[in-house]
């Protein structure tokens, strides 16, 4: 492993569009995928190792803040269909086309909602530790309420994102947070916890994706989908995709054993080559 990931090393750029200023880094070369974030994430939230892995499999891979958050102007909000229309004006902004679209969390239903507006953008839609539309077979844990609610430590980022009782996953914590903290110069401003709670209501919701349209595009697409998961997400559980296997024709799912809601911070280099297979597959 690098001392410091070429992904922690990547510059900062923007673009004006539509009235406010997008934030986004680019790198490697070859098949265009863009990322959409997480839940109180900034571009500096995605492991390097993960965005490198991307790169040496042969993508351009394009990550951005959403518009008011990190380093982007305008005004913020948590408002799914504004995380859609900032991806898609950044989209057309870069003047992409047949993109790989790959969301995380809340970023994976801002993708949903793209792939059911502009389907045409997309060549593969990847999501990673995300709820699909529609009733759910299992809710969140409240804990993670709890912890997305305040300002967090390292033990809270391992209940968030990886598997406490797992010894494994715990060093995998503590690598990767390593890797996100290697950058050192451009970092973005961190979202406000505060702010951000007044999003997240008082507790586990079903539907957590109420809309039954986007349910109905991802029965009918011929986009290939890839869903990648940990077996114990505490806000997304993958049990809800497992369900729905039989009814969402291009549907793949991969998931990770003693792993939670960032199985591509556990597993980096082999989501990015998961991921690769997929989309030449």
């Amino acid at each position: 492993m690098p001392s410091i990931h070429a992904a922690s090393q990547a510059p900062n750029q923007f673009v004006d569009v539509a009235g406010r200023r997008l934030a986004y880094r680019v790198l490697g070369e070859g098949v265009p995928m863009v990322l959409c974030l997480r839940f109180r994430g900034v571009m500096d939230d995605w492991d390097p190792a993960f965005l490198d892995g991307l790169a040496e499999q042969g993508f351009r891979v394009h990550l951005f803040d959403y518009s008011g958050l990190g380093h982007s102007s305008g005004q913020p909000t948590y408002d799914p269909a504004s995380l859609a229309r900032d991806t898609l004006d950044l989209i057309g902004a870069l003047e992409l086309d047949k993109v790989v679209l790959c969301g995380w969390s809340i970023g994976g239903v801002a993708a949903q909602l793209v792939h059911l507006q502009a389907p045409q953008l997309l060549s593969h839609l990847v999501l990673i530790g995300t709820t699909p539309p529609g009733q759910l077979v299992k809710t969140a844990e409240p804990l993670f309420y709890e912890l997305a609610a305040r300002e967090n430590d390292f033990e809270d980022f391992v209940h968030l994102f990886f598997e406490p009782a797992s010894d494994a996953s715990r060093d995998a914590a503590a690598r990767s947070a390593a890797r996100i903290a290697e950058r050192t110069d451009g970092r973005c401003t961190p979202v406000p916890h505060a702010w951000a709670a007044a999003f997240l209501g008082e507790g586990p919701r079903n539907p957590a994706f109420p809309l039954d349209i986007a349910l109905d595009a991802l029965k009918r697409t011929t986009i290939p989908i890839l869903h990648i998961g940990g077996d114990h997400d505490i806000i997304f559980p993958v049990e809800n995709w497992y369900a729905l296997n039989r009814s969402l024709p291009t549907l793949t799912l991969l998931t990770y054993p003693s792993a939670g809601h960032g199985p591509q911070l556990q597993h980096p280099e082999a989501s990015a080559r998961h991921i690769a297979a997929f989309v030449k597959g």
